[in-house]
């Protein structure tokens, strides 16, 4: 079974292993509700979903609720997209895929609420640590500079006024149209790095930055358009909460708040649960053509006729999909311009979270090593320890061709240097390689590099015909986050509802 993993922000400024490597052999949880693609045939319905992940599945969810009839087609065996939880050999389970809500995201919060699934915090008490240079520095949190690790104090002057300076910048952007701010083909003309070079001239403030942008993206500066950079703080909000580049990167009052009661794609399970035969595993869609007044969707073993279709997948893999009559070329363009982040999730589970007597939280930031931030991702209850580290943009292509026993061993190296000789040892080993895994290819995100929003964003979620965009992408806030699918496929129910009247 294909694993799987999308990866949420992380705070940066802010059994027996199976097997002579040592690795734990996982399995994602899925709900046995959906219909299997070779039982489901042919149907017709009034609104056909390509993609079964959190936008699908809430698009499904209120078109139902609004009286129409739906198909979801999901390509893998089971639900949730790049949220998945994954079964370990003690029984427990852990997130290969995005995990964590904060402040804002209120559209997920409520749908996890309507579903019964309650949020804890995540574990967030005692130092953080800072490796920088090969030293290994605690750094309380709760004092004046709160999450940002301290590096020295010119640094950290020069950083905040990079933050500040980011945060008034990306105030200006409009959410549902950042291609039409002031200085929009200004700031799309230049990568977020060559912003940078000239604004973080100190080496520690544009170590600090340098990490937020790897952390929140997945990509390094040099790949992100730096009107896509403000437009995602922008987003980092809702309606009456303006971003800011803090709300992404903290834990405590931010994007990493909080985790679900038994693993964040509780939510996909249970809302697909709901929606019952509704939804079809298994069905990779390969064409959409439209005929007449309908559209014929053509998935492995199913085929579904619908009056309008919903597109629920990033827009890269929206691209591998025939439309016939072909799709606007602004569209075609788009998506051809906008690759996902390079990401990988390495989840080290002990006999119990020895860190924590240490004082420590489990929240690692570093300078080097294929690691680059750690999380605790230890269940409520601390009946096992469980260290939980990014692997994301140059670092995890530089691991493209190796193996899992290799990325193991230097993923180990990295947390025996930030939480000691305990770490060498763990009880199972998990890793997610999302740039492998077929139906996503990559994560938490697809961004766009410079000139792709003032050219082409415009066809983001603009519909054609029948056809219609959602996805986290495609949200005007949290962007690349599970509020953000949830959001995206509300909207998308919305304009596919008042279209069938």
């Amino acid at each position: 079974m294909a694993r799987e993993r999308q990866l949420s922000r992380r705070s940066l400024l802010g059994g027996a292993a199976a097997g002579a490597a040592g690795l734990t052999t996982v399995s994602a949880v899925s709900a046995g509700a959906p219909a299997a693609a070779a039982a489901a045939g042919s149907r017709t319905v009034d609104v056909a979903i390509v993609g079964g992940g959190l936008a699908g599945l809430t698009a499904a969810r209120d078109l139902v609720a609004g009286g129409r009839t739906v198909a979801v087609l999901e390509a893998r065996d089971r639900v949730g997209g790049r949220v998945v939880n994954l079964r370990l050999a003690n029984g427990g389970y852990t997130e290969g895929g995005g995990e964590f809500i904060g402040p804002t995201q209120d559209r997920v919060k409520a749908l996890a609420d309507s579903l019964g699934v309650a949020t804890f915090t995540t574990y967030n008490t005692g130092d953080n640590l800072l490796y920088k240079g090969g030293k290994r520095t605690p750094y309380d949190t709760s004092g004046l500079l709160g999450s940002v690790p301290p590096v020295d104090a010119a640094g950290l002057a020069n950083a905040a006024i990079v933050q500040s300076e980011l945060d008034s910048m990306a105030a200006t952007v409009p959410v549902d149209a950042p291609w039409t701010a002031a200085k929009a083909a200004e700031w799309d003309k230049q990568t977020f790095e060559s912003w940078l070079n000239a604004h973080a001239v100190v080496p520690s403030a544009k170590f600090l930055l340098d990490l937020a942008c790897t952390s929140i993206f997945s990509a390094q500066p040099r790949e992100l358009s730096l009107l896509y950079v403000l437009y995602y703080i922008a987003a980092a909000g809702n309606e009456s909460t303006p971003g800011t580049l803090e709300r992404l990167t903290d834990t405590a009052n931010g994007a990493q708040e909080s985790r679900f009661v038994g693993g964040s794609q509780q939510v996909p399970i249970k809302l697909a649960a709901a929606l019952g035969d509704r939804v079809v595993l298994g069905a990779p869609v390969r064409s959409v053509v439209r005929s007449g007044g309908s559209y014929l969707v053509t998935a492995d073993g199913v085929t579904v006729t619908a009056t309008r279709v919903v597109v629920a997948v990033p827009p890269p893999l929206a691209a591998r999909i025939t439309f016939d009559p072909l799709l606007p070329a602004a569209r075609d363009q788009l998506t051809q311009r906008m690759p996902m982040g390079s990401i990988g999730k390495a989840i080290a589970v002990y006999d119990t979270p020895f860190w924590r007597a240490d004082g420590l939280n489990g929240q690692a930031v570093s300078d080097s090593g294929v690691v680059r931030s750690t999380f605790d991702n230890s269940p409520p209850d601390a009946s096992y320890g469980a260290l939980m580290g990014f692997i994301e943009a140059d670092e995890m292509r530089a691991y493209d061709a190796a193996g899992e026993a290799e990325i193991k061993a230097a993923v180990l190296a990295d947390y025996v240097n930030y939480f000691g000789d305990k770490a060498a040892s763990p009880t199972f080993f998990v890793l997610q390689r999302w740039d492998d895994e077929g139906f996503s290819r990559g994560g938490p995100v697809a961004y766009a590099p410079p000139g792709v929003l003032t050219a082409y964003g415009a066809a983001l979620r603009e519909p054609v015909d029948g056809v219609h965009w959602a996805g986290t992408e495609t949200s005007t806030f949290w962007t690349g986050f599970m509020d953000g699918a949830v959001r995206s496929g509300e909207r998308a129910a919305k304009e596919v509802l008042a279209a069938l009247g």
